[in-house]
């Protein structure tokens, strides 16, 4: 049975001061950084075998270590139990909707989530009322879609699990159906998909221009703050991707290795200031369609991934639009994002006043805006509107 927001409110009443929870993998450094800059107790559940980073090299960061055997054993009950003891509040990352899984989340997951813990499962694609769903009822341009590779008739790029590694996809571009199979079946031989997998994989028209990860924040107490912010850009690193593209073509083409696109890292990009209204327009948009098909919609970071390209749908091929692709509804895993972004200087103005109450002196981290909002609701007694 799913878990109702009003029994988590309930729960969040009865808390002390939060302690700021997240899974030991994806953002987990950034989440318990802005945590501790903001006067927060931390937590974190890490797996066996994956726990170095938080348990040795970064102990300093937290208070309380989780060990488990496995990530899902977060939902047992002696583990949510310490949870709860420790009145946190648990934010939601990639590792946390994948390792733990979105049925267990909404139904079992019995701790206080920042965010909107009912919007996570729309990042698997394969589910109904998905992101690209939300996409389109938003009236977001996307690009075009393909339900049948027979049907491909322009450059495409093909998204479809690792077989090895299922939380990594594969990808690779075609022009024509007879492209996408000769390629396709390279990579079953070369056992890097598989043939069930490529059934189930997405089959996009490929965005031909530069790339933007744009990242936001929704915020929960929209009488204390707007609806939402801007925080910047980030595009990724991957391997071997971007191992092949640093060498020179005729390199490239002696080269007789599959190429994977398995993210490494990010770094930050700026944007023409002119252009970035499309991003804050495809923003509201999908705020709005959210709070209105997974009710209370978006609360806390998101990032709409995509790329700006001359609008097809203009005959005179001038128009820019941004394309959106992908979506995350929950806190990124690129903290390049802060020290890169001309927005973190705007922020720290915007909410000096609040910055000032709860004894803080500046916005660094798309984070900040996490642990500062749940500062101030805790202050002012009003928590329980900025969980799940």
């Amino acid at each position: 049975m799913t878990i109702e927001r009003s029994e988590v409110q309930e729960l969040v009443l009865k808390y002390g001061k939060p302690t700021i929870g997240v899974l030991g993998s994806h953002s987990a450094e950034e989440v318990a950084v802005s945590a501790k800059y903001a006067g927060f107790k931390t937590v974190v559940v890490c797996q066996k075998g994956r726990e170095e980073l938080y348990v040795k090299y970064n102990r300093f960061l937290f208070d309380e270590v989780i060990l488990l055997d496995k990530f899902e054993e977060i939902i047992d009950d002696n583990v949510q139990d310490r949870l709860r003891e420790l009145n946190t509040v648990f934010i939601p990352n990639r590792s946390f909707t994948v390792y733990v899984g979105w049925e267990n989340i909404e139904n079992k997951f019995y701790v206080p989530i920042y965010g909107n813990r009912y919007l996570l499962k729309t990042e698997e694609r394969l589910l109904p009322r998905n992101q690209y769903w939300l996409l389109e009822k938003a009236g977001i341009k996307t690009p075009r879609m393909f339900l049948s590779p027979e049907k491909i008739d322009r450059l495409v790029i093909v998204k479809v699990r690792q077989k090895k590694k299922p939380l990594e996809r594969a990808f690779f571009t075609a022009n024509t159906p007879e492209e996408y199979w000769t390629k396709a079946e390279k990579l079953i031989r070369e056992d890097v998909i598989s043939e069930e997998d490529l059934k189930q994989s997405i089959i996009e028209e490929y965005a031909l221009g530069p790339r933007f990860n744009a990242n936001f924040h929704a915020w929960a107490l929209t009488d204390v703050f707007p609806p939402f912010d801007f925080l910047g850009f980030d595009d990724r690193r991957q391997v071997n991707l971007h191992g092949v593209l640093n060498l020179p073509a005729k390199d490239q083409l002696d080269l007789n290795v599959p190429i994977k696109n398995e993210e490494i890292g990010h770094f930050g990009v700026t944007m023409r200031e002119s252009q970035k209204p499309l991003v804050y327009k495809a923003a509201e948009k999908f705020i709005e369609i959210c709070r209105l098909e997974y009710p209370p919609g978006l609360i806390g970071s998101f990032a709409l991934q995509g790329a700006i390209v001359y609008d097809p749908e203009d005959p005179e091929g001038r128009r820019l639009e941004f394309y959106v692709f992908d979506v995350s509804p929950r806190v990124p895993g690129s903290p390049c994002v802060g020290p890169t972004s001309p927005e973190m200087r705007r922020l720290s103005i915007c909410y000096s006043e609040v910055l000032r109450e709860l004894g803080l002196d500046r916005i660094e981290s798309v984070l900040d805006l996490t642990t500062i909002e749940i500062s101030y609701a805790y202050k002012h007694g009003r928590l329980r509107e900025a969980v799940t």
